[in-house]
């Protein structure tokens, strides 16, 4: 375990190689004794202080949803990481390609929350009813530390969070079978990936409800009007300058980003 010092410095460090765009050493190589519950808690002390700086927590990130990711991962759930204001990116929006350390991008559901959620006991129908809608999204995701990476490295990067962009048609959490929604994730009008969204937990407000329940272990709860990105149901995808990720959802639309 850490000591309140070296969890500061930690976060110093996250924070200077975000802003300099240049991945910093692994923070296990560093303090090889680091554990996940450190990592949480210097995600959280980064958040924190982008806060005090002026920015707004505007919800939360679900990660390592598949069992495959959690098995190289070497961990037995998935893991979070918080989403702020400064995140967002409209759709169809040139992003300068060098305010990333190593941009890749993940196709996911986006639940913007209607009512308020807290754990424990959350299951698949409290997160339904709380959720206003739901709507396609691209995840961009930037590691601001070098590979390779452990388990704890990423989750105290914050899960890797840089960016969110999200479009297409928002429908009801019961207008369809979320189950079902597919994505076609292209690369200059070339198909990189494709998924649906079973692959996250076999149904994504699951992967909702375990934040819920996570968090509420902390007596933190999720807020209306949050945003939750449920988990990627694709792999990520490199973003190179000058490429443009589009993903496909079929009915529910599309959208994209271009790296410039």
């Amino acid at each position: 375990m850490l000591t309140d010092a070296e969890r500061a410095k930690a976060a110093d460090i996250l924070i200077a190689a975000g802003g300099a765009r240049k991945q910093a050493v692994q923070l296990s190589t560093t303090w090889p004794h680091i554990e996940i519950a450190d990592s949480y808690a210097i995600s959280t002390l980064v958040m924190q202080r982008r806060v005090a700086a002026g920015s707004r927590l505007i919800g939360h990130k679900v990660g390592l949803t598949s069992k495959a990711m959690q098995r190289s991962s070497q961990i037995d759930e998935p893991d979070f990481g918080f989403l702020l204001d400064g995140m967002l990116i409209a759709d169809g929006a040139d992003v300068a390609h060098a305010d990333y350390c190593l941009p890749r991008v993940e196709i996911e559901l986006a639940f913007v929350l209607g009512k308020r959620l807290i754990g424990p006991g959350i299951g698949l129908t409290d997160v339904l009813r709380a959720t206003e809608y739901v709507v396609p999204a691209i995840e961009i995701v930037d590691a601001r530390i070098q590979d390779p990476r452990r388990i704890v490295d990423t989750v105290a990067d914050n899960g890797a969070a840089a960016g969110i962009v999200t479009g297409g048609r928002p429908i009801g959490p019961m207008d369809v079978d979320l189950r079902w929604v597919g994505g076609i994730m292209y690369r200059n009008a070339q198909i990189e990936e494709t998924g649906v969204a079973a692959g996250v937990l076999g149904h994504p407000a699951l992967g909702v409800a375990w934040l819920a329940n996570k968090l509420g272990a902390y007596g933190t709860a999720l807020e209306p009007g949050h945003l939750v990105l449920a988990g990627s149901f694709t792999r990520v995808v490199m973003a190179r300058k000058g490429d443009t990720l589009h993903a496909d959802f079929g009915p529910l639309g599309g959208i994209a980003v271009r790296f410039v």
